[in-house]
């Protein structure tokens, strides 16, 4: 395409939605899935079956660098609904509601139905303790949504108790395997099911099929819907058939240098006593859980999906598909979330707009907490006037646009309740690098060059000649990572 051209074409593209009437606006349909790392088969994982969301792929532009703010529920979920970050929220963990902080706040669903938008959710959007609060409001934000649903199905009703789970044996030392109940465990153990019985009968089932019913009766005015999947998030359940494509012989285990765990600060790794004594068989399996879930979910998207499609909303509707932050399987030697590294802080973001570009990447760094602000600058609604992120609507248009923002995610480590004081990790991710403080640097740094070490595994923050570079970013994240 010549440069006139694509100038002609973006510039149509950003007066689409200006001085539009509401009924012709576009609607939006977001779709979250729960503790998805970029493993589908559109982000190039060998392994992993997604034929929807790779659809949808084709439909819109897949962001390959996309970050979280903070790889915890709660606190990205605020972040991501508000536009605002956690240090602005206040949000760090998963027991504050954002409002008790920043009672003022107007979220996305707010912004959306100030413009005359139908607003609902189904599902999780903010945040809900899995398995445990599935099926009620979980700490929902009431004032963000017309009407919400919360769907719950045999994952959380008789098949609960029949979950097998990774748990320390006291006297041998090492990982077992038990079956217990999943709603009397928190929802950081590693635990799967392969469950009997249809798609329509898991609760993800059930979020798709209300979300279908939604799309049916507000097919004729501008809508805002917002569709939470549970799943991959542990209890790893699915259907015994999405299992079947993923025998535990072709999965392959990450490793790590020798040396490795000495080359970088202790704050960076969250090892779990039972994780840490699986064998590589337990491993396999695990993760095998967790992409049969993600399968699962996929298939449940793909029915929304096609919904879309046979209603004829597809034209008029921005899509987004995204979860709410990445996880970690074995990478580092680690498992879920609540670190710094690249399979942590990144996720899956995909967005398909009218007039905007279709089946196209781009290589350009974003945020999450950029979500409120794209999707009322797509659909030519008012935004509030302080937000933390900026619209990536120049990017839907053309996903090579200028763009130099880096991506700040951060975390929390200690203050617990056994007194230990709480202390932040904070890191700042551009085209290239990867840069880590702990503590302000007092608890240890890191640097990774992405160019060589997409894994992260050499840490570079100590290499004399890499000093200029430490300094350059120790700059750019002491510039950005501030509240409002």
């Amino acid at each position: 395409m010549s440069r006139i051209v694509r100038a002609l074409s973006v510039a149509l593209f950003f007066l689409a939605g200006c001085g539009a009437r509401a009924a012709d606006r576009p609607n939006v349909l977001l779709i979250i899935s729960d503790d998805l790392a970029a493993r589908l088969g559109c982000y190039g994982d060998p392994l992993v079956t997604s034929p929807n969301i790779d659809r949808l792929a084709g439909r819109g532009v897949r962001f390959d660098r996309a970050y979280c703010q903070f790889p915890l529920c709660n606190p990205s979920r605020a972040s991501f609904l508000t536009g605002l970050r956690p240090d602005t929220l206040r949000v760090y963990e998963n027991a504050t509601q954002f409002r008790k902080n920043v009672p003022d706040a107007q979220s996305v669903g707010q912004t959306f139905q100030k413009a005359g938008y139908y607003v609902a959710r189904v599902g999780k959007l903010y945040h809900y303790g899995v398995p445990a609060q599935i099926g009620t409001d979980g700490m929902d934000d009431p004032p963000s949504w017309a009407e919400r649903y919360n769907p719950k199905g045999a994952d959380v009703e008789e098949q609960a108790p029949l979950v097998k789970r990774v748990e320390l044996d006291a006297k041998t030392g090492k990982a077992v395997l038990t079956t217990g109940n999943a709603l009397n465990k928190t929802g950081a153990t590693l635990s799967w099911l392969e469950a009997e019985g249809p798609d329509s009968g898991q609760t993800d089932g059930k979020i798709a099929d209300r979300s279908i019913a939604l799309l049916e009766a507000h097919k004729e005015k501008p809508f805002f819907l917002a569709v939470g999947f549970f799943r991959p998030h542990t209890p790893y359940v699915a259907p015994k058939k999405y299992f079947e494509g993923y025998p535990t012989d072709r999965i392959v285990l990450p490793t790590v240098p020798a040396d490795y765990r000495a080359s970088v600060p202790k704050p960076a790794f969250t090892f779990r006593k039972e994780e840490e004594a699986m064998d590589d068989e337990q491993r396999r399996m695990a993760i095998r859980a967790y992409h049969a879930s993600t399968s699962f979910m996929d298939a449940q998207a793909g029915r929304v999906l096609d919904a879309l499609e046979r209603l004829k909303l597809a034209d008029n509707t921005v899509v987004v598909f995204m979860s709410d932050h990445g996880y970690q399987l074995y990478e580092h030697q680690l498992w879920q979330k609540m670190t710094l590294f690249e399979n942590s802080a990144r996720v899956p973001l995909i967005i398909a707009a009218p007039g905007g570009a279709k089946g196209a990447v781009s290589k350009r760094v974003v945020e999450l907490v950029d979500l409120h602000a794209t999707l009322a600058d797509l659909c030519g609604v008012a935004a509030p006037a302080k937000l933390d992120g900026v619209s990536l609507k120049a990017l839907v248009a053309d996903p090579n646009a200028p763009w130099d923002r880096p991506a700040i995610t951060q975390v929390t480590r200690g203050g617990g309740a056994g007194g230990a004081k709480r202390i932040m990790g904070y890191s700042v991710r551009t085209d290239r690098w990867r840069y880590t403080e702990w503590d302000g640097g007092k608890a240890g740094v890191e640097l990774y060059d992405h160019d060589v070490d997409p894994r992260e595994l050499t840490n570079l923050a100590k290499d004399a000649g890499r000093a200029d570079i430490v300094v350059q970013m120790k700059g750019l994240l002491g510039g950005m990572a501030k509240p409002r």
